[in-house]
């Protein structure tokens, strides 16, 4: 395959690949010519992509996935929210297995989160068509939209649709980084608000899903193992703080008496890490997006608006967390005399994965000489809303430098190969289930 120079994703990914592990129908050289193919929808110059939810370039993305899943054999269907289900039938009729992931991105990030789910979901049925193997019951693939949140600064937004986990108040509330309602992004992408709720699916047709994800950690890489089990999700809880003040001209505005919130937000930033020392070992918070009006250099803020990333794998230390930095807010506004504004756009349950398919997983670790590793998994993800309603189980992939979200993420095709190797061990065993 010839190389792109500003792109040499498969380049590096073959580099090092161990072709012994080319075998039961996986192949690694296909995973990596599929993991470049789709690095190079929305590439950025730095090295990773970005694919918001709902953009041209998830949905670019989607429709080479869908030719894929139609060339395998699978039947393919996309529903109101955008969410790809590709199905295959088995020898019985009833509820399907099913493993998938996501194809958006958060801005300049990585080619391995989400695709990497995808690919190995996709790549499991290729080995089946490759081997003559037929499923006992049915399986299928599912894409799910906007699982990282870019778009509305709401993640998860394909499960919640295909779940019925958003209301009708979400709905109205959701705005994108254009200013536009859910009802004007759909329209652009293709879609209408009708449709997005007609998306809603019934969970009971689906026995269990299982998610393949890299780690975004440093477990598998200090333990040297390239796969590993995720014994529970963190349940995130975003929370939009807004403080505004009183814009003046930076020269003529004397100090005393300034409103300034970015003054204002400073102070309640600089918080933040100290609230979840004292909740649990697990609670983290994070505050990765700010946003300054006006953004003039010569003009005080008048208003600045944050996004407060809040996470447990317990949902009552969660809460109390939550509750403790909106206190924090008011209290920062209440102090520099100006107003706050809050909202909770998303607040997921934490989801704990049943002994029994962490058991189930460790036995197909075991057939390939892997010794568990049992990771919870902090960030999250689309089985998150599916486990709400059935069964649910995750394998992480080894990721170098636990690196995420970052053009550097990085996990090795040996690994990747290794992490499908494991899926389709576990998936073809809970099909005799």
């Amino acid at each position: 395959m010839p190389v792109d120079n500003d792109n040499p994703l498969y380049e590096d990914l073959m580099k090092d690949y161990d072709n012994s592990l080319d075998h039961s129908g996986i192949h690694g050289e296909r995973i990596a010519k599929r993991l470049f193919e789709l690095s190079k929808i929305g590439f950025v110059q730095i090295g990773g992509v970005k694919r918001p939810g709902f953009s041209n370039e998830e949905k670019e993305a989607k429709t080479l996935v869908k030719k894929w899943m139609a060339s395998a054999g699978l039947t393919v269907s996309e529903d109101g929210a955008g969410n790809i289900t590709a199905r295959l039938e088995g020898n019985n009729e009833g509820a399907a297995i099913a493993s998938g992931s996501h194809v958006d991105s958060v801005p300049n990030g990585g080619n391995f989160d989400g695709p990497l789910g995808v690919l190995s979901a996709l790549e499991v049925v290729e080995s089946w068509k490759e081997t003559g193997y037929t499923p006992e019951k049915p399986y299928e693939i599912i894409v799910f939209s906007d699982e990282e949140g870019s778009r509305f600064n709401s993640g998860l937004t394909g499960s919640q649709a295909m779940t019925g986990a958003i209301s009708e108040e979400e709905m109205a509330q959701l705005r994108d980084y254009n200013g536009e309602t859910l009802e004007q992004v759909l329209a652009h992408y293709g879609s209408t608000l009708d449709a997005f709720k007609a998306a809603k699916r019934d969970i009971s047709e689906l026995e269990l899903f299982v998610e393949v994800h890299i780690e975004q950690g440093k477990k598998l890489e200090k333990a040297n193992e390239p796969v590993g089990i995720v014994s529970g999700i963190a349940g995130p809880a975003w929370l939009e703080v807004e403080f505004v003040g009183e814009a003046g001209h930076a020269g003529n505005t004397p100090m005393i008496g300034r409103r300034d919130c970015l003054v204002a937000a400073a102070d309640f930033l600089q918080s933040i890490p100290e609230f979840p020392k004292g909740i649990s070992d697990t609670a983290v918070a994070t505050v990765g997006k700010m946003d300054v009006y006006p953004n003039g250099a010569n003009v005080i803020p008048e208003k600045v608006r944050m996004l407060v990333d809040i996470r447990d794998i317990k949902e009552e230390p969660r809460d109390r967390l939550i509750d403790q930095v909106i206190e924090q807010a008011e209290k920062v506004a209440a102090k520099h005399e100006i107003h706050s504004n809050i909202k909770l756009n998303t607040r997921i349950q934490p989801v704990p994965i049943a002994e029994d398919l962490q058991n189930r997983l460790a036995s197909s670790l075991n057939k390939f000489g892997i010794s568990p590793i049992y990771i919870p998994s902090g960030a999250g993800h689309d089985a998150m809303n599916l486990g709400r309603f059935i069964p649910v189980a995750m394998l992480f992939v080894r990721s170098k430098d636990g690196i995420s979200h970052n053009p550097k993420e990085w996990s090795s095709l040996n690994d990747c190969v290794t992490g499908i190797h494991v899926l389709k061990d576990f998936i073809e065993d809970a099909m005799t289930k």
